[in-house]
């Protein structure tokens, strides 16, 4: 395993983490405590240090299940939780001072924690970015000691920018995988320049870059990408980091005959995210322990010679750019 430092949180943090959105459950997957407890572990005995956790995840599970490993590892382990979408509706008012913090203090009630390393607001509306009484809050917490740092987890890279603008935000977490490159170009420069943590979400978009599926890969009806596709229930970005189906097919294919690699593609994805130093780590969910360790040994690969670097570029300009590039 690889550590770098995750920006101005001081924290120095496995390169590829894990994010529990899956764990134990979750897309479809009723949560089952065994599978997460094995799947955490293969992770923790993997040299991952860095658990992404929601209180949305399996309706607090997935929470819950991350502090107990922190709390079996409090010195070496680190925990992320998001806080936010539980407000419903889901709208800038709902943002209140009160209720996020009384959401913090679930998630320590949750973890068992006496103090939590990461809390991030869990893509709020815009204009939450321009609530400064929100900040406020958020940093009169930290010196209540009940948490350590505070970020934003973004749907767009302006919301990146717009975040890094407060003082209290020391980390942002943001979509960002070959089918999404938008914030090389845009926030990334800003975030490296103020010190602010990157975590890479969404990696694998959705499965898609694992180079698994098919035409008629079927999902099931509760899964995410079955059901937001068009953004049904949340931002359409999310599900495939936003690119129609079957032309992401297509481009998996080129990218497959790129690397000479039909069965592996999903560790070239993730080694081409940590390629860009500007990225602390990256957050691969996983619903099996195999996963985990797969995930990690992207790192073994050597770093991506110009031409490739090009040749991915070009992959999703010519596919994406054109239709998604504005959007998010």
């Amino acid at each position: 395993m690889e550590y770098k430092l995750l920006g101005k949180t001081g924290l120095q943090v496995s390169s590829i983490s894990l994010g529990t959105w899956q764990v134990g459950g979750g897309w479809g997957q009723r949560f089952d405590k065994r599978q997460a407890k094995e799947i955490l572990h293969q992770a923790l005995d993997r040299g991952t240090n860095f658990f992404d956790t929601a209180d949305v995840y399996d309706d607090q599970q997935s929470e819950k299940a991350v502090g107990q490993l922190v709390k079996e590892n409090r010195n070496s382990i680190h925990i992320a939780t998001k806080i936010g979408r539980r407000i419903n509706p889901h709208i800038a008012e709902g943002y209140t001072p009160d209720i996020l913090e009384r959401y913090v203090d679930e998630a320590l009630f949750n973890t068992g924690l006496d103090e939590l390393d990461l809390v991030q607001l869990h893509c709020p509306p815009t204009p939450v970015y321009d609530n400064e009484k929100v900040f406020e809050r958020l940093a009169a917490i930290v010196k209540k000691g009940k948490v350590l740092n505070f970020g934003v987890s973004v749907e767009t890279v302006e919301e990146a920018e717009k975040a890094s603008a407060h003082d209290v935000v020391s980390t942002v977490q943001i979509i960002f995988n070959m089918f999404r490159q938008k914030p090389i170009e845009t926030c990334f420069p800003t975030l490296k320049e103020k010190n602010i943590g990157v975590l890479a979400r969404v990696p694998l978009a959705s499965g898609l870059l694992s180079g698994k599926y098919k035409r008629d890969t079927q999902f099931k009806k509760d899964d995410h990408r079955q059901f937001n596709r068009n953004g049904e229930a949340f931002d359409k970005g999310e599900t495939f980091s936003g690119v129609d189906f079957e032309e992401g097919l297509k481009a998996v294919e080129e990218l497959k005959s790129l690397f000479d690699q039909t069965d592996h593609l999903f560790q070239y994805a993730i080694r081409w995210i940590l390629i860009h130093d500007v990225v602390s780590t990256v957050i691969p969910g996983a619903s099996r322990p195999d996963q985990v360790t797969s995930n990690i040994k992207s790192l073994e690969l050597p770093t991506f010679t110009l031409e490739q670097m090009e040749a991915v570029k070009d992959i999703y300009n010519r596919y994406f750019k054109e239709k998604i590039h504005q959007l998010w």
